[in-house]
């Protein structure tokens, strides 16, 4: 039934009602029938499943396999400190998991807010009486009565309606109020038809009487609802990379653990110490310190994006955003100010800025009566807040009364005798005032409703006849602000006998002028947009206002400049095949007008399909679907619902887009700094394997005992590889295309430096150093040592201790892989020198405090130690800083060729 292109009395017999509405008996059935006015909540996964997921993610399985692994080893051959590395491992795990685990109730969140729109009761007629019911008992065929500053309950059709005007903007994203009506609609989308009010938007001005006819999840509110919580999660960029470095560093571990194990049965080791011993190489290579350090630098990311009006609900997030291809962008609130504001004004025959408006005394001196018509022809309310005056009511006429009011200050003091209301067929609103001269007429209203009706207009203060030739030179003034996307109305007045009639008001008027109004774009947005092309990435309207004034605001913030865009309606949309819609966002400049929630949702997955990786922000209602869908969504944190806040990744809380632009520049900094401190971390990953290695090989004792490898992964290293994660983005990183989706976080270059180069230096330092004591002790080959032997103590304490030096060396070579060392300094990052503090330390603790050697089996060793490992550490600064430097003369010369 299309309710909608019906007449009343057929819309009433089409759900069974009268204008008395229904009897209690009839609502108490249907309640039954129907359910409550409210939206259910859909079945989820149960908190156990959700809880597993969080749980058990691809790393922290691996981490859980290797908590395992090392119980099991403790198990098999008690006091080596594996039990102390398996419960470890797990504190990992749990602490990992909980930043993680808030995210599981953005759904419950999402509903709370979308109920908040909804208002708690209603009047409602009963059995013909007026009674005031909570609105989760409405039922189809229920007669409200409904006035300005309610929000709709339900799905309405109109049966009485006087100059209703309804904001519509959280539902289908459009600017300015609309008129409604009890007419029958010619339109085919219910939604966009002007006898209809939905669920969840308000009424700014008038009163009028709907009729029920969807209620709960069958309103347009409640579809875009259960769009909300059936959009699939974008999967973030930075958890698809994460689980790919899982899975290649399982496989490694795995691998190099099994080949030991292979080389240990061919050398006739025992079952059980070869097993033991490979699992020793599977925890050493893992890098348990990975997860907890990637979760902190984001926390850490997060805050510093905060103070830049950004706060993050979704850690991982922060990264998506800097790898972020394309932007689309609602229009009302995000990219314009969401208030109405008059840009232009035809006075006689000429064209005046809003400036002139304000400051040309004379100019406003011979248009006074403009500015009258302006300032008394409206319904605006008035109230108190803060201690100040405020004005309710229909945004443009709020707009034309601040400019009146800034024109001609002072008290309005004309008494209203009369009123024409404005009419959505008339489109034109009429208000009679008491003045010093005798009673006026105002009027405003559409230029094709208005213009008609004026036989004179004011020219330089002097009433003058319209001939055909100003007719037609006002009709293309009109036509002018309408192409700037403006909102244009005429506003004329007549001046009335003692003694006038009601009927036939409107006729001779004099057109005072017309006014062009807009949603002016937020100041900062021109800037930003052309950040985000030099930054490669694209910048898509797609709003639910009309296309002329999506484009205009589009080429106004350097969006388009073009002169012929692409411009893509809803109802075109509706026609386009999925193939023809990806063939259509391949446009240079493209522009999405009139959509609704789920053709926002259509264009979000479309453009996942060709690849990118897409950030939507918005404000409304209708953006929900669309914000939880793509891999990040951006919410309006002052204008934005609830709903949308609650859908997002992520709340701009100035509402200005400028600040998403920052927050890409801080996104973009996280993927090169994860690449940082995982390049630290491998390097003692491999520091730590190759004792390892050479237990296995030759027989010796075990250099690192795997609490002592833990020690560094969790300890002694964590704050510097935090300090590498939270490196403030380079200038650069916004004159760069966003990274590929092919490029890894663990690429060949970055193996073959923490693997091969780094990770051989600080190795070979290392066992230098356990050999140096081993012999210094009399020590000789083949000779075996008790676990609490103090020369073996020492022996490892050397080992740790040698790793730590280096690594305290390696954070500042890990700052850049290009940059010299020198280059970047060692100020300009605070962190980094606390974790260097921190390093020696706990260094200090284990090798010299009871507690430390009790924990960790070290013992103290002598000074000449750290004497004999700083040689190694300048040796790692120098071959690195050679390294660094061939590299930039290669990219010199591939930059600048010889002629």
């Amino acid at each position: 039934m299309q309710i909608h292109r019906l007449s009343i009395d057929d819309a009433l017999s089409g759900v069974r009602s009268a204008r008395d509405g229904l009897s209690a008996a009839e609502a108490l059935r249907r309640l039954r029938e129907y359910g409550p006015n409210r939206i259910e909540k859909i079945a989820g996964e149960p908190w156990a499943l959700r809880l597993s997921k969080e749980l058990f993610r691809f790393f922290s399985v691996i981490l859980w396999v290797a908590a395992a692994l090392a119980f099991f080893a403790e198990w098999q051959d008690p006091g080596q400190g594996m039990a102390r590395l398996g419960a470890a491992i797990v504190a990992v795990i749990l602490v990992s998991g909980a930043f993680s685990l808030w995210q599981e109730y953005r759904g419950e969140r999402t509903l709370a807010a979308l109920q908040k729109l909804l208002p708690a009761s209603v009047q409602t007629r009963r059995d013909g009486a007026v009674v005031r019911l909570p609105v989760e008992q409405l039922v189809p065929g229920d007669v409200v009565h409904l006035a300005a500053g309610d929000n709709i309950p339900a799905d309405c059709r109109l049966i009485e309606a006087f100059d209703l005007r309804v904001n519509i903007a959280t539902v289908t994203g459009e600017s300015l109020p609309r008129a409604r009506t009890t007419q029958p609609s010619p339109e085919q989308e219910l939604i966009r038809s002007a006898n209809i009010l939905l669920a969840g938007t308000a009424i700014v001005s008038g009163r009028g009487l709907g009729l029920v006819f969807a209620t709960g999840a069958l309103t347009e509110f409640g579809r875009i609802a259960r769009l909300t919580q059936t959009a699939g999660e974008g999967e973030s960029p930075l958890r698809t990379e994460l689980a790919r470095l899982s899975r290649l560093i399982a496989v490694l571990a795995v691998a190099i653990g099994a080949a030991f194990f292979a080389i240990g049965s061919a050398i006739g080791v025992p079952f059980w110490q070869d097993f033991i011993f490979s699992i020793g190489i599977i925890v050493a290579m893992v890098p348990e310190g990975l997860l907890p350090t990637l979760t902190l630098a984001l926390v850490l990311a997060a805050q510093r994006m905060a103070k830049r009006n950004v706060l993050i609900r979704h850690l991982p997030s922060v990264e998506t955003l800097g790898s972020a291809t394309v932007i689309c962008t609602d229009k009302t609130g995000t990219l314009t100010e969401n208030r109405m504001r008059v840009r232009e004004a035809v006075l006689g025959q000429d064209s005046h800025p809003a400036a002139a408006l304000d400051g040309d005394a004379a100019l406003v001196a011979r248009h006074a009566d403009f500015f009258m018509v302006a300032r008394l022809c409206h319904d605006l309310r008035e109230t108190q807040q803060d201690g100040g005056r405020v004005l309710l009511g229909d945004p443009m006429e709020i707009a034309l009364v601040e400019m009146a009011e800034r024109a001609l200050p002072g008290p309005a003091a004309p008494r209203r005798l009369d009123e024409v209301p404005f009419d959505a067929e008339r489109m034109r609103q009429s208000v009679v005032h008491q003045t010093a001269a005798g009673p006026v007429l105002y009027c405003k209203g559409a230029p094709e409703s208005v213009l008609p009706l004026c036989g004179h207009f004011v020219d330089g203060g002097e009433v003058r006849p319209i001939d055909p030739a100003t007719m037609a030179l006002i009709v293309r003034r009109h036509e002018a602000m309408a192409e700037k996307g403006l909102r244009v109305l005429a506003l004329a007045s007549r001046a009335l006998p003692a003694q006038w009639a009601h009927d036939g008001l409107e006729r001779d008027l004099v057109l005072q002028g017309l006014v062009g109004l807009e949603d002016p774009p937020r100041p900062d947005v021109p800037e930003a947009v052309r950040r985000c092309r030099d930054a490669g990435i694209a910048v898509i309207m797609v709003t639910g206002d009309h296309p002329r004034t999506a484009t205009a605001i589009a080429r106004e913030i350097g969006m388009v400049t073009s002169p012929d865009p692409l411009v893509v309606s809803g109802d075109r949309l509706a026609r386009l095949s999925p193939v023809e819609l990806q063939l259509a966002l391949d446009a240079p400049e493209i522009v999405f007008a009139r959509v609704s929630a789920d053709q926002k949702l259509r264009i979000v997955e479309a453009l996942k399909h060709k690849g990118q990786v897409v950030a939507v922000t918005g404000d409304g209602v209708n953006d929900a679907p669309a914000l939880k869908a793509a891999h990040i969504g951006i919410a309006m944190g002052i204008m934005g619902t609830d709903v949308a806040k609650a859908a997002a990744d992520m709340v701009l809380l100035d509402d200005n887009f400028a600040s998403i632009v920052d927050a890409i520049e801080e996104g973009r900094g996280i993927f090169d700094n994860i690449r940082k401190f995982l390049t630290y971390v491998l390097v003692h990953n491999v520091a730590e394997l190759v004792p390892y290695l050479a237990f296995a090989l030759f027989g010796i004792p075990l250099p690192l005992t795997p609490i002592q490898a833990l020690s560094v992964d969790m300890g002694s290293d964590s704050l510097t590889a935090l300090g590498l994660g939270v490196e403030r983005p380079g200038a650069h990183v916004m004159k760069i295309p966003p990274r590929s989706r092919a490029e890894r976080l663990l690429n060949l270059p970055l193996a073959l430096r923490a693997y091969l180069f780094l990770g051989v230096i600080e190795a070979a330092a290392a066992m230098s150093a356990y050999f140096y004591v081993l012999y210094a002790g009399g020590w000789s080959w083949g000779q075996g040592l008790a676990a609490d032997d103090p020369l073996y103590r020492q022996a490892t304490t050397a080992c740790l201790g040698a790793i730590v030096v280096l690594q305290i060396v390696n954070v500042f070579l890990c700052r850049s892989p290009v940059r010299s060392a020198f280059a970047t300094g060692i100020s300009h990052n605070p962190l980094i020198l606390w974790g260097v503090a921190l390093e020696i330390g706990l260094i200090v603790l284990i090798a010299y405090t009871p507690f430390g050697n009790d924990l960790l089996g070290t013992a103290p060793v002598p000074l000449e130690i750290w004497l004999f490992i700083l040689p190694f550490a300048a040796f790692m600064l120098a071959l690195e800083e050679l390294r660094k430097w061939i590299v930039r003369r290669a990219a010199r010369t591939i930059e600048s060729p010889p002629p």
